[in-house]
């Protein structure tokens, strides 16, 4: 029986989300006769945890859905273990850039993903805590339906499932190994604020994201899609298109990854840092590997602590850090194109030694562009005024750390991937325990 994990990293209470996951997975299972593991990993505070736990022993779930819900404690009790099984050479290092003590995207994530190889799965279907389900004629529209149709599939055999397909006849063998939707709603990132005080302000910010060698056309060209998902059309009917994703149509929010691309290549583990893990998106599609994309968006919301007093600043650096890390991720995305399907092997397995090389050669990159970046930042929010003139400030005084992490995160991501194998094989071998184990861990720690 095919073995999935349906995937939610959290650090804040979202009992409504947990809710809504285990019937996405509780669908699966009626609809397709796989195992759903569903792997909630949190960080919140204890009290924040309690009401999570509360929502998972009030589940239900049917024969063939697993929950697990870890904790900090938990997470770094496996993390430990597994790190010390797989005889990297620095057991300690390996476990902070896993379980840092900062908000770390990339790092959750590949926490899931050694969850998800110590359980056993063939994919990992990731989802958000601040999304929610579409709803059409009463029922909710889950995103895991066109995973499952597709996910780790002949790309040939996929083709039955979508309703429109661009593959190359050439790729009927190779397998599909992403699979994502959209969302709709808010921008993913919350600076639309910034577009309401000065459309101008915006594009110049957003421009930054842009690759430096880009044309202004390209760059404004950029700027019109980014952040914006599928717009706030609602779902009607299903699409699927099988082909090379654009990498404008696959977001983190709202993926399906195979096991063969995750188990090989782990996310940037930079901490307070926005955007830093969709570097396996990229190599997908730029080895122009076959997916799907499919239109079972998510709705995207804000949660209202990043809007005000520490939480804004805290968010807005985290966007100031997803920034400064191109300088870092361009080099790597660059040699990605230069690749091609280089980064496969005849058998479609993804060659770590090439992307190891990018991933070295972009460390010692020239931190001018980055120098850039903080003086137009400098001028746009100070030109904002109020809350952002504060910013400003804030971003001023840490301006030498700020340069500094961008750059130690690249150096750390290279550890992380040299010692990636090791620690997905450590994961199973380890296994992660049953699901009550791990709440009755939880429950002693507590």
């Amino acid at each position: 029986m095919q073995r999935v994990c349906l995937a939610l990293p959290t650090m804040r209470p979202c009992p409504e989300t947990i809710a809504e996951l285990a019937e996405e997975a509780a669908y699966a299972v009626a609809t397709f006769g796989v195992e759903v593991h569903l792997l909630i990993l949190d960080t919140t505070g204890a009290a924040e945890f309690a009401v999570n736990a509360d929502a998972v022993a009030a589940l239900e779930p049917p024969a063939g859905v697993v929950v697990h819900h870890l904790g900090e404690a938990r997470q770094r009790e496996f993390l430990r273990r597994v790190t010390e099984r797989s005889g990297v050479p620095d057991p300690e290092l390996l476990l902070d850039l896993m379980l840092p003590g900062a908000v770390a995207y990339g790092s959750c994530v590949n926490r899931l993903f050694l969850g998800a190889a110590a359980l056993g799965c063939t994919s990992t279907h990731l989802r958000n805590d601040d999304a929610d389900f579409q709803v059409l004629d009463g029922r909710k529209v889950f995103p895991i339906h066109h995973e499952l149709l597709s996910i780790g599939k002949p790309a040939g055999e996929a083709a039955a499932g979508v309703t429109r397909s661009e593959l190359d006849p050439a790729d009927a063998d190779t397998p599909v190994m992403l699979v994502s939707g959209s969302f709709i709603g808010e921008l993913c990132v919350d600076i639309g604020e910034i577009h309401e005080l000065d459309p101008a302000i915006y594009r110049e910010v957003v421009r930054l994201w842009a690759p430096p060698v880009w044309s202004d056309e390209e760059k404004d060209a950029m700027v019109d899609v980014s952040f914006k998902g599928a717009g706030s059309e609602p779902f009607s009917t299903d699409e699927s298109v099988l082909g090379v994703p654009d990498i404008w149509d696959v977001y983190m929010c709202n993926v399906a990854l195979d096991h063969r691309g995750y188990e090989v290549l782990p996310l940037l583990p930079s901490v307070e840092t926005i955007g830093s893990d969709y570097v396996l998106h990229h190599a997908m599609v730029h080895a122009r590997m076959p997916g799907v994309v499919h239109n079972r968006h998510i709705v995207n919301y804000y949660t209202p602590e990043r809007r005000t007093g520490a939480g804004f600043v805290a968010y807005q650096l985290r966007f100031v850090k997803f920034l400064l890390s191109m300088l870092y991720l361009y080099p790597v995305y660059g040699g990605m194109i230069d690749l091609g399907r280089g980064m496969f092997d005849e058998r479609h397995g993804l060659r770590i030694e090439p992307i190891l090389d990018l991933v070295r050669g972009s460390v010692g990159w020239d931190r001018a562009g980055n120098e850039h970046c903080l003086d137009v930042l400098d001028r746009s929010y100070r030109k904002l005024g109020g809350k952002y003139a504060e910013l400003a400030d804030v971003v001023a005084g840490q301006r030498q750390k700020l340069l500094d992490e961008a750059q130690e995160d690249a150096e750390r991501w290279a550890v992380l991937v040299e010692a990636w194998s090791a620690l997905v094989a450590a994961s199973r071998a380890e296994g992660l325990g049953t699901a009550t184990e791990a709440a009755a861990t939880e429950v002693a720690a507590g």
